[in-house]
């Protein structure tokens, strides 16, 4: 917001001020007493007030000054402040500083460092402003979906995990197939339990298989049950992952590693609600909504023949994708403290190590360092060195850094450097403004 408030009791400089802003495109307006500025300021948002110290004749105390930079300070107590005075008290200035204000400048002033003072405080007016924003729009995302929806345990802060449980929920209560993509370690059973919790079956079982698992000569028994004598070694009769999610939800892990063979018959399933067990002509219907996750490229799969491109279709009726951890880094930290439970604390380093980890092994390498710092610093606090990052390889190394991902410590010195624009640090580091703002709110940084 570049509009100023200037309160002066002296016409000549709220004209002065008002004209040397307005060449650089900012809205001033004026006031010349006390009450005529606190009573505009309650009329009009501004992003900064320039003040004056003293506003009777004859007067240097500097009371006057202070009774409305602390009046502004109680109506709005983030608008920034300049003090402007012609009779500069270095005891007055540090005592104001500390409760508050952003600058105090003597008169007569330099022009180009009042401008650059206005500028860099108009500019953080925006940053905190923009910061907030977005923050307040994630909250109330957030607190929509809860709404909506049972989410089911899942923790997460990122905007691309919560864009995807949107989506997922949208589709949770329609009782079609979902194939859920993303690489290993992502958390795509936890979003499976999330559809679950959201659908029609939700009171019903949720039974999950892992694919890549099942020897090749079982598939067929664990899918669909065995009678009594169907293979060598089923002395009795056995129900399937199928008869067991009955009415509820079956979730089939690693779909890809499916063989061909099992493959018909799960596509059989899927277009009738029909099935026999191993070793049974009796035919079974079912109510069981499917859901499919695999971190392979089924559709490359389908071109090579691996994957029969009519299971493909009927698993892929709406393809949630979970990206990998490095893609929603604000989920790291949540993640972080919810696998620790209380049972230790962060460092600030450790905080910044783990944000500055690549997680090739995303969640699921999360969970092991966490779990291992825990273990190894009894309850006290954990260091960089207990999560043992840096040795985690040439692709997923602790120092892995890059101009997109700014430590926080870069960040601090870009703004330090930039006088705590915004703007000029965002091109310093090599980002837009916006992806800077996600920075600094990722970081905790109050420009």
């Amino acid at each position: 917001m570049r509009r100023v408030l200037i309160i002066d009791d002296h016409p000549g400089v709220g004209q002065a001020l008002e004209l040397l802003l307005s060449l650089h495109d900012i809205e001033a307006s004026v006031a010349t007493s006390p009450e005529a500025g606190l009573a505009l300021l309650e009329q009009r948002p501004f992003g900064l007030v320039i003040q004056d110290m003293n506003f009777t004749a004859d007067t240097t105390s500097g009371e006057e000054g202070e009774a409305l930079f602390r009046a502004i300070r109680a109506r709005r107590p983030d608008l920034p402040i300049i003090l402007l005075t012609a009779w500069t008290r270095l005891d007055a200035a540090v005592a104001l500083v500390k409760a508050g204000a952003a600058d105090y400048l003597a008169k007569p002033w330099d022009d180009a460092k009042l401008l650059a003072s206005v500028e860099n405080l108009l500019e953080l007016g925006e940053a905190n402003h923009e910061i907030a924003r977005l923050h307040e729009a994630r909250r109330e995302r957030r607190a929509a979906l809860a709404r909506r929806h049972d989410l089911a345990g899942l923790v997460f802060a990122s905007d691309a995990m919560l864009s995807l449980l949107e989506l997922a929920g949208q589709i949770a209560a329609a009782p079609v197939p979902v194939l859920i993509t993303g690489p290993n370690g992502t958390g795509k059973e936890c979003v499976a339990a999330f559809v679950h919790a959201n659908s029609t079956g939700r009171d019903g079982p949720f039974v999950a298989l892992n694919c890549g698992a099942l020897p090749a000569d079982l598939v067929e028994a664990e899918l669909f049950g065995s009678d009594s004598g169907a293979y060598t070694g089923a002395a009795k009769a056995r129900v399937g992952r199928f008869e067991a999610a009955d009415g509820g939800t079956l979730f089939l892990d690693e779909i890809g590693n499916l063989p061909l063979a099992g493959q018909v018959k799960l596509l059989r399933v899927l277009e009738t609600g029909q099935f026999e067990r191993l070793g049974s002509s009796k035919t079974r219907q079912m109510r069981v909504r499917v859901l499919s996750a695999t971190n392979a490229d089924l559709r490359a799969m389908v071109k090579t023949g691996a994957f029969r491109e009519d299971l493909f279709y009927r698993l892929n009726l709406i393809e949630l994708r979970l990206p990998a951890l490095a893609e929603r880094r604000d989920d790291v930290l949540p993640l972080a403290e919810h696998f620790l439970a209380g049972r230790a604390r962060l460092s600030d380093s450790a905080r910044e190590a783990l944000l500055a980890h690549r997680w090739p092994g995303n969640v699921r390498e999360l969970k092991n360092a966490v779990e291992r710092a825990a273990l190894l610093c009894q309850g006290g606090e954990i260091t960089p060195g207990l999560l043992g990052l840096e040795d985690a390889g040439t692709n997923g190394g602790g120092a892995w850094r890059n101009l997109d991902e700014p430590s926080r410590e870069a960040v601090v010195a870009a703004l330090a450097a930039a006088g705590g624009v915004v703007s000029r640090a965002a091109t310093q580091l090599g980002l837009s403004r916006q992806a800077l703002y996600r920075r600094l709110e990722r970081y905790g940084i109050t420009p």
